[in-house]
Order: C-alpha cells, then structure tokens, then sequence
C-alpha cells in the first residue's frame, strides 16, 4: 500500500452532492484532486514575480481569469486579436489542483511566460510554503455563498457522469453545506484565510467581492492592474482599453463564444468538464429561485456567528 492510498484509508470522507470529498489539512478536498493537491503542495517552487488566483469553486474563477490574463497580456495581443476570441479561459490560465499536478507529481511550469499566471482552490492555509513566502501575488474572489452553493450544484448536475457518487436532494446537501462540507470548505474558513492575509499583507493578497465587481467592472479592472504591476496608462483609458477589456470579460460575451458553447473542457483521462458549464447565469441572488428564506436564513446567522469578529460580512439576504 503507497502512502497515498494509505492516507484515503485514514481520513474522514463524505458523499457531497455526487462529489466524494475527503477532509485532508483542515479542509475538504475532492477525491479527484487530493492526490494532486498534495503534489502542488510539496513541489511547486513559486516565484516572485507569479501570480496566484485564488477561489472557492463556483465563486467567479472564469470571470476573475478572463480579466487578470487580459490585463497581463493586453500589449502582446489587442482585444480584437485576444485568445479569449478562441480559447476558453480555463485553458489559458491553468489550476494546480485540476491540470497541472493533476497527471504528475513534477509538472514542467518552466515554459510558462513571466509572469506566470496560475489558478486554485486551496485554502491560504494549504498553499505551497514557496506560495507564502515570496512575493508572488495573490488575488482572491468570493461571492455570497448561497448563490455559490447553487451555482457549484447546477455544475456538477451538469457534469455529472455514470461513474460518479449519486446526488443529494438539495435539502441534504444544504445541510451539509451548513456543518461546513463543502469542496475546498468550510467556506468561513476559505474566506476568512484570505481575508486577514488581505489585511496582513495589502502587497501581497487583494481580496474581492464578486457582487462588487457585478457592480462596478471598471473601477476594479483598474485597481487590478495596478496590483498586478501593470498599471493602465491615461492615453489607454482614454482611448477605451479597460472598457473594452470589461466587454471581452463580460459573461454574456464569453458565454456566446462558439469555443464556450460546445466541447469539453479535458483535464485528464477522468476529469473533463462541459465547456458551456463554465457560462451559466452570474446573476446575483439566483439562489432565492431555488432556496426558502428559512434556509438563507439559516446559513446567514451561521455565517455571522462564524465571521463575527474578522470584519468580513456577506449580504446574503
């Protein structure tokens, strides 16, 4: 028995909505990935100049990778000739957990062009030490968790295969979401993580609100790229480059993209997922379509019992 295999014999696990998640380092991580998880964990070797995006599933990843890769490479290439155009965004800014330690315990991230730009769902807590302690740059996203249970439920509905756990009535599964089972949960935990390092360290870790960015896109692609080190020119607003960048980024565009409307999206051999599945609806409060107010309000004190003393709140209701 490897060491591995040893571990899944060890460790708490629980059937979550189809998806067998494990609790491993304080969180609970997906079976498909824990292997990798471990394998980003022990080997990536970051560097100072990377930059790590960081999200609970479900919580605005495509949106934030869509801005942060158009932001970076805006020079090399305009928003008429972007690869957005033809490529979707999860193949252009790849996961740790999900592709690149995902068929290997070593994976070659040499050939990536400075500044790399890389995904997660890790907790800050369970980020590679190299993560930690160099200067690469972190920006993280959450949205109101209602709408992120939802949302993570229709996906996995839809990319639901004939070899996976069968799905829980919603009732159940919204329990366990409640005792903080979850794919990369507690969400609390995950949102607090990232929250006191955002205020520990305002160089290093930019927290957002995917509500906010709903609200105002602009404003924040500007505070993006100013984190990020590439800072918009005034002869660039002037001439409309953040608000073409927001349009390219926008859901409604991407989600009508021929790139995004068909095929898979193949991670390895056993994981792939549905292009369109990325591109549902983004709509604020989706949830009450589906969830009682008993329920939101249930999750809403739990939450604020949770957070109370961090100064992190969600408008849930």
């Amino acid at each position: 028995m490897d060491e591995f295999q040893g571990l899944l014999q060890t460790i708490p696990k629980v059937n979550w909505d189809g998806l067998l998640l494990y609790y491993y380092n304080n969180f609970w991580c997906p079976g498909d990935v824990l292997k990798s998880t471990i394998f980003f964990q022990r080997n990536f070797k970051a560097k100072d100049s990377d930059i790590i995006l960081a999200s609970i599933p479900k919580s605005g990843t495509t949106w934030l990778k869509s801005l942060s890769f158009s932001i970076i490479n805006r020079k090399k290439c305009t928003t008429p000739e972007s690869p957005l155009l033809i490529t979707n965004p999860h193949d252009l800014v790849s996961c740790m957990e999900y592709d690149l330690f995902l068929n290997g315990e070593n994976p070659d991230l040499e050939a990536f062009s400075c500044p790399r730009i890389f995904s997660t769902h890790l907790p800050y807590h369970a980020l590679p030490q190299s993560i930690l302690n160099t200067k690469c740059r972190i920006i993280y996203i959450c949205r109101n968790p209602l709408d992120q249970f939802m949302s993570l439920r229709h996906f996995l509905l839809e990319n639901s295969g004939e070899d996976q756990q069968k799905a829980l009535p919603i009732d159940e599964a919204f329990e366990l979401f409640c005792k903080g089972i979850y794919p990369f949960g507690p969400v609390w935990d995950h949102a607090e993580g990232y929250w006191n390092a955002s205020l520990n360290d305002v160089q290093k870790v930019v927290f957002l609100k995917y509500e906010d960015l709903k609200i105002d896109a602009t404003s924040h692609v500007k505070m993006l790229a100013e984190f990020l080190g590439f800072p918009f020119s005034p002869e660039e607003d002037e001439n409309g480059v953040v608000k073409e960048i927001v349009k390219l980024c926008s859901l409604e565009n991407l989600k009508n993209m021929e790139v995004n409307k068909n095929g898979l999206l193949v991670l390895s051999p056993t994981v792939k997922f549905k292009a369109r599945s990325f591109f549902r609806k983004g709509e604020v409060g989706d949830w009450k379509n589906f969830l009682n107010n008993s329920m939101a309000e249930r999750y809403k004190k739990i939450m604020e019992e949770k957070l109370g003393k961090s100064g992190l709140a969600f408008e849930l209701l």
